[in-house]
């Protein structure tokens, strides 16, 4: 495996628009030919969107296809892309919250979706006044991509911190705003761990609270990550406070708010979404539903 990674990595120093023919024959052959969870795409899309016709869901089940393939070689060329390149290939509005929250001595908590691609938002730590940056990731069944990801994500002076270790790490770390810690948050709980849901795209949805408890417990800025594919290999990312309507964020406050932001961004660009995740396997398993 270690010597078809490294074959892989000298493959991800091609230039982009070659890599993208790469991805142009990944998509011939996971959605003509092999049908990679196309029953899984076509039933969440059909759910989401009950308002569309049959024409319009083909549509954007393609494009997400096509939009899939291009994210499958950009993360690949992760490993390897400079910072100077991700500068010019992501670009980063409205930075000013960063700025706003270090000279507010609040820590932030980024959520982000499954938006496209949200593994290029590493370079970000090089270009916000904090100093610590921390991505947090899920363990892998790999012990060997286990360590691809970490290694993926600590590139630009990041440290990945584990899912289970992050809510410690916060509640020890001095909360001085010197510190970012990034969250894909729309991620699917476990089915014992679906304590919460919420009517995210017209279905009931097991939403993942771990960062919940920080928000009642913690005076913690949150910012919301508004990925958009601007066109292929560029992306915009705009970063927008999520404020507590009182003086302090309720339970689940911040959970509703972050995907009332996040159905926001895919009704806009349904195509940029990560369909092909089973994202409402344990509706069933919901215990309370959030308005």
């Amino acid at each position: 495996m270690n010597f078809i990674f490294k074959i892989l990595l000298l493959f991800t120093k091609l230039p982009l628009r070659i890599l993208y023919l790469f991805s142009d024959f990944i998509f011939f052959v996971i959605y003509h030919l092999v049908g990679y969870r196309k029953n899984v795409v076509r039933e969440n899309l059909q759910n989401s969107f009950p308002e569309k016709s049959p024409e319009e869901l083909r549509k954007i089940e393609k494009k997400f296809y096509l939009n899939f393939c291009d994210y499958i070689v950009e993360t690949f060329r992760s490993f390897t892309v400079s910072s100077t390149e991700l500068r010019v290939r992501v670009q980063h509005i409205n930075q000013n919250v960063f700025q706003e929250a270090y000279d507010e001595k609040k820590n932030i908590i980024l959520l982000a979706g499954h938006v496209f691609n949200w593994e290029w938002f590493n370079a970000l730590a090089m270009a916000v006044p904090q100093d610590k940056s921390f991505p947090v990731y899920r363990k892998v069944q790999s012990g060997f991509w286990e360590q691809k990801i970490k290694e993926l994500r600590t590139r630009f002076g990041n440290q990945p911190l584990e899912a289970k270790e992050v809510v410690r790490h916060i509640f020890r770390n001095p909360n001085d705003g010197n510190s970012i810690y990034l969250f894909v948050a729309d991620q699917t709980p476990h089915v014992s761990e679906v304590t919460y849901g919420l009517n995210f795209l017209n279905q009931k949805t097991p939403v993942f609270v771990g960062y919940d408890k920080l928000s009642t417990r913690m005076d913690l800025a949150f910012i919301y990550c508004d990925m958009k594919k601007v066109k292929r290999g560029f992306y915009q990312v705009n970063y927008y406070r999520i404020l507590p309507d009182g003086e302090k964020f309720v339970e689940h406050e911040v959970v509703k708010k972050f995907h009332q932001r996040l159905e926001n961004t895919i009704n806009k660009r349904p195509d940029n979404y990560l369909w092909s995740h089973r994202r409402w396997k344990y509706q069933n398993a919901i215990k309370v539903m959030g308005t």
